[in-house]
């Protein structure tokens, strides 16, 4: 069954000028939708596609949609961190390679998990609203307290960490050198449970996550951003889509989410100048100054904590992008070089 124009026009919005014509494309029905396999993703992936439904009465009651679960190399290898194997895009490569050879219809990912440059033919094409961005600190010791003033405070001294993200241990080793890392990869409750039996004394998790699976409850401490800044796009989840199908991407605008694209433009703008990869310690996240503009505040570091440098720029909504671009220049210009090998 075709999906017609009309349905999908529920929202009329121009393309950007900037993308390249292409040939309209109408799916069929049901869509395809891709998805890892994780209880987080599979929550994300229905939680879009009960808020398309919403958004688009004449869907509801129909048979419009399947679930395509798919392995990636990101969730397959656990033994080692994403930067020896080739950065965050492994967890899309093989979703995106199915999406182009129209193996599925769209795709729901983690936005943090996204390369900043999509592959050729593939676009972004709704961003949903973004949850909470800050990190969480789960501690083995449910006794644990710290002070209003240093949330670290709650790690004993020499205290084991367990993560896989450079950039949480380069912001971790900075505030606290006496602390030691350990790898830890995998889902939100593999990693809750490690935590648990005493693997080591605490990881971090992003608080959206925690909150998708209504594990909220298991963060025991919420760490401020100017105590850890989140992860580029942290807390968004995004939508891709093929290029050429016009008519499912004019159907999915109905959610798309400004505040939230704006947010991911400047974002991953910074990110794009940085070259940042899974190699590199970087922050980023935007908060709203007032109506009609932004204040992106971004981080570059070592690894092992030795150098840190944060800044921050303020712009209006539509220079969102640029504000990002500038940024990312700046602190590249300030940063040792070594920090992007």
């Amino acid at each position: 069954m075709s999906l017609e124009s009309p349905l999908a026009v529920q929202r009329q919005k121009a393309l950007p000028a900037r993308r390249r014509p292409v040939t309209p494309h109408a799916p069929t029905l049901p869509l395809k939708v891709g998805t890892r396999a994780s209880p987080l993703a599979l929550t994300q992936t229905r939680g879009f596609l009960a808020m398309l439904s919403n958004a688009c009465p004449a869907l509801r009651g129909m048979d419009v949609f399947r679930e395509q679960v798919m392995s990636t190399t990101g969730d397959a290898v656990q033994h080692c961190r994403l930067a020896e194997i080739g950065g965050k895009g492994l967890f899309a490569k093989e979703i995106h390679e199915a999406l182009l050879d129209g193996r599925i219809d769209l795709a729901v990912h983690s936005m943090k998990d996204l390369e900043t440059n999509l592959p050729p033919g593939i676009v972004l094409a709704c961003v949903l609203p973004r949850e909470d961005p800050r990190d969480a600190l789960i501690l083995s010791d449910a006794a644990a307290c710290a002070s209003a003033a240093d949330p670290l405070s709650a790690l004993p001294h020499g205290a084991l960490i367990g993560t896989s993200s450079v950039r949480r241990q380069a912001q971790l080793l900075h505030a606290r050198p006496d602390l030691r890392i350990t790898l830890m990869r995998g889902n939100v409750q593999s990693r809750l449970d490690k935590v648990a039996s005493g693997r080591c004394d605490a990881s971090l998790l992003a608080l959206a996550g925690l909150k998708r699976l209504g594990l909220e409850n298991e963060a025991s401490i919420v760490l401020p951003i100017d105590v850890m800044l989140p992860s580029a796009a942290q807390g968004i989840v995004a939508i891709t889509a093929r290029a050429d199908d016009i008519v499912l991407r004019n159907l999915m605008l109905a959610c798309d989410d400004r505040d939230s694209r704006i947010a991911a433009d400047a974002e991953r703008a910074m990110l794009r100048v940085l070259d940042g990869s899974c190699r590199s310690p970087i922050g980023a996240v935007t908060t709203r100054t007032a109506p009609g503009r932004i204040r992106l505040t971004g981080l570059v570091a070592r690894e092992d904590g030795s150098f840190l440098l944060r800044d921050s720029i303020e712009a209006a909504d539509a220079e969102a992008r640029a504000a990002g671009e500038a940024l990312g220049r700046s602190l590249k210009l300030r940063a040792p070089s070594d920090i992007f090998l």
